[in-house]
């Protein structure tokens, strides 16, 4: 015969360990900012390599600083944006660090084909689009200091990334400081031609890096390590796979595979960021302080993290 209160008892006992269960059954989930640029495409294949009780899930920013600012603010756990947003952040006193690389190279500096703009000297009066405190616009600075000129040489004009194209094409600007995949989309489309790839400064090719708050760090090392595992495998696996980074950044980007095709080669995805990379930071910094867009250096030693991708093994 079956006890009446045994019955109650169990059925107790079961209800308070079924949410339990159900807890044990849902996975971390990592929110990781990335920009709707091709630097950015690598997140898209993270959830090939998510262990297992672990879910990525991919929020897109416009803006480099947007993507930076919701690390800030913890909107995200992790994100990719340019060197330039981090280092303004830094400089401010904000708890971002960097802990790993996203992508080197993917600038260029556009004009209208047939233009007679072959050259940084050509620029001298001409309208073109910068995207003020981005990566682009440090390099693109530096690069007018090293042919004798300055911004007033050339009627700067705000544009987003994603415009420059279509400002370009429209007749808005006669050149552009661009991000790819828009660089692409010009010399794919014939409406642009190459002036250079900005990369004979002292801050080399140093784009797009990988930051996270300085409270996941101290709280959370485990998941940093967890996610930089999966960063490292995503991304050294969009590099060798270039049809299937070409096929991802033409259906997250909106752009024809022609388009995205001559963006691939000036685009160096990576993890790896070691003493090269510090290095560069540090030039970078230095003009950035000398261009009066920060006011202060950030603090190297708290600002970039190394160790947990010094860490890391070959895939």
């Amino acid at each position: 015969m079956i006890d009446r209160r045994s019955v109650i008892v169990g059925l107790g006992a079961a209800a308070v360990a079924a949410p339990t269960i159900v807890r044990a059954q849902n996975p971390t989930v990592i929110r990781v900012g990335a920009l709707k640029l091709i630097h950015s495409i690598a997140p898209y294949f993270y959830e090939r390599f998510v262990p297992a009780g672990y879910k990525v899930e991919v929020l897109p920013f416009e803006t480099p600083t947007e993507c930076k600012t919701a690390v800030v603010t913890r909107s995200v756990d992790f994100g990719h944006f340019g060197i330039a947003a981090g280092q303004l952040g830094a400089a401010a006193g904000e708890p971002i660090v960097l802990i790993a690389s996203t992508c080197n190279r993917g600038m260029a500096i556009i004009a209208k084909k047939d233009s007679p703009i072959h050259a940084i000297k050509d620029l001298k009066g001409k309208r073109v689009a910068v995207f003020p405190g981005t990566t682009q616009e440090v390099f693109f600075l530096e690069r007018l200091r090293m042919e004798g000129m300055s911004i007033k040489d050339v009627e700067p004009v705000r544009v987003s990334f994603s415009e420059m194209h279509i400002a370009l094409a429209r007749g808005d600007v006669d050149a552009y400081v661009g991000a790819e995949p828009g660089p692409g989309v010009s010399l794919s489309t014939g409406v642009g031609q190459l002036v250079e790839y900005p990369y004979s400064t002292a801050m080399g090719s140093l784009n797009m890096v990988f930051g996270t708050h300085r409270d996941t760090i101290t709280n959370k090392p485990d998941l940093v390590r967890t996610m930089l595992g999966i960063h490292q495998q995503g991304t050294d696996y969009a590099s060798k796979n270039k049809d299937e980074l070409v096929a991802m950044a033409s259906s997250r980007l909106g752009q024809k595979k022609e388009a995205i095709e001559a963006s691939v080669p000036n685009v160096e995805l990576t993890w790896r960021f070691g003493a090269t990379q510090i290095q560069q930071a540090k030039v970078y910094a230095d003009h950035m302080l000398a261009l009066k867009q920060i006011k202060r250096l950030p603090d190297f030693a708290t600002f970039i993290d190394t160790s947990f991708v010094d860490a890391l093994k070959p895939a």
